[in-house]
């Protein structure tokens, strides 16, 4: 099963155990802090392959936990206009993004960004006499902002920072090249600012079909005739080949376009023919 503790928020995997809750139940979620209220959003469900080490679901949170859950909630609410505005009366550089809070040992921990390092300990001070509780202030970096605060990406789904990725891949704008996407920072940057991370999803295709196919400029043979390759079309599978009769072009699958026979035999060796 799978579980959400905030409204479009990451997908939490549980091992549902001897509870069958429905989508849309509310469910306790074993954590470091203790059990925690999460919203069912997959049904439990059989799998095909066994998987391993998943936390066990500690069942339907009760009318008491709902409470203590929205309580929380509310202190979280205060603790982030608290801090805006003690911010604001510091004057210092800072942008608030989440607010934790742990009722069972009183702590909040604050995530914030900012363009450099903070001197923040009068903040602190300030902080936990209006909470009255211990504060915790922690700076994190753009991509984990954008992984806090949510959003839609350019495709127009949620973030995959904050859905369902766990640890930031590094992106290169090589990655970017390879794929014959325009090296335009508006078009290759996602809600943080930084390479958008699905670039890496479909490269190793990318450097499969180059590693294979004839580059482009390479005289071929097609069953339509002799040409030039112009272009590549990887989601295709294909390639796109200028006609020596006429000009023309057309678009062949890969597997039927033919370098001539010297550039064959020292891709692959042996006879085309064969």
């Amino acid at each position: 099963m799978a579980v959400s503790f905030s409204r479009y928020g990451r997908l939490y995997y549980l091992d549902p155990g001897p509870h069958t809750p429905k989508v849309g139940d509310k469910v306790l979620v074993p954590t470091d802090s203790g059990p925690e209220v999460a919203e069912c959003v997959w049904a439990p469900q059989y799998v095909s392959e066994d998987v391993d080490g998943l936390p066990v679901c500690a069942g339907v949170a009760s009318d008491e936990q709902l409470t203590r859950d929205e309580a929380n909630k509310r202190r979280r609410a205060e603790a982030r206009s608290v801090a805006k505005r003690l911010i604001k009366r510091h004057t210092l550089p800072m942008k608030v993004v989440g607010i934790d809070f742990l009722d069972a040992d009183n702590v909040y921990t604050v995530y914030f960004s900012a363009p450099h390092r903070v001197d923040f300990r009068a903040l602190v001070r300030d902080l936990a006499r209006n909470l009255r509780a211990r504060v915790e202030l922690r700076q994190i970096g753009p991509r984990d902002e954008a992984r806090l605060q949510g959003g839609i990406g350019p495709c127009g789904r949620d973030l995959c920072c904050a859905t369902f990725l766990k640890d930031f891949e590094p992106v290169s704008v090589r990655m970017a090249k390879d794929q014959d996407l325009p090296v335009n920072p508006m078009r290759i940057a996602g809600a943080c600012g930084r390479l958008m991370c699905c670039l890496k999803y479909e490269h190793p295709l990318y450097q499969e079909f180059r590693a294979s196919a004839p580059r482009v400029g390479t005289a071929v043979d097609t069953p339509e005739g002799g040409g030039v390759v112009v272009g590549h079309n990887v989601p295709s599978d294909s390639v796109v080949v200028r006609l020596n009769d006429g000009g023309r072009r057309c678009q062949c699958s890969k597997a039927s376009v033919c370098s001539p026979r010297k550039q064959y035999e020292q891709q692959y060796g042996g006879d085309p023919a064969t």
